[in-house]
């Protein structure tokens, strides 16, 4: 007789990557440096770094929203989930410092190849995670069924890799293609929800 699998609790492995980001973000925003002058002009200079910050804290925010409906809608997870979810926050960690070097260099080529290579190594982090809660999902999963085609996951390692060639071309357009993707994913995706909604009544949520 088969022994049955040990049920995880999904509180704690969200609670730990919210408090991961939480301090993600609170690095940024303490590499800041505050301007000596009380003029406009005093913001010129420092003008790279805030613009490298508002990029990254959109995508911080969006893995942050995207983590918290993905786990939401997963009915259990593992110990494999929670190494996936690691590996994750392990990419999603290195953000500020990428961040710093491209704002401080003012968007030179390689801080700003370095800089889609964690973009990338990130979504695909995203993607493990979300391919170990699928593996472990009922045949009958509505989130399984919502997840079927991902065009956004698809196309963004394609724009992050496009994006890392073209730092060492002309960092501007790699700084374009990064806006255009947090562009896109700013769009509510609105399948985990759906998934969520799907579920029968007294189902753990």
């Amino acid at each position: 007789m088969a022994r049955p699998e040990p049920v995880l609790r999904k509180g704690r492995l969200e609670a730990f990557s919210d408090g991961v980001l939480a301090i993600v973000i609170t690095i940024m925003v303490l590499e800041l440096k505050v301007p000596h002058e009380a003029e406009l002009r005093a913001l010129w200079p420092v003008l790279p770094v805030l613009l490298s910050y508002v990029l990254s804290f959109l995508y911080v925010g969006i893995y942050w929203n995207n983590h918290h409906h993905l786990v939401a809608a997963a009915r259990r997870i593992n110990g494999t989930i929670m190494w996936a979810n690691l590996h994750l926050l392990f990419w999603l960690s290195l953000i500020p410092f990428v961040t710093g070097w491209m704002g401080e260099n003012n968007f030179a080529p390689v801080p700003t190849a370095a800089y889609g290579v964690i973009l990338l190594m990130s979504a695909v982090a995203y993607w493990i995670l979300q391919r170990a809660i699928l593996a472990i999902e009922p045949p009958d999963s509505a989130l399984r069924r919502e997840l079927a085609v991902d065009l956004k996951g698809m196309l963004s390692p394609a724009l992050y890799l496009a994006a890392i060639v073209a730092a060492f071309v002309a960092p501007w357009i790699a700084g374009a293609v990064y806006f255009l993707v947090a562009a896109v994913w700013t769009v509510p995706d609105r399948r985990a929800e759906r998934a969520i909604g799907a579920r029968p009544d007294g189902e753990e949520r």
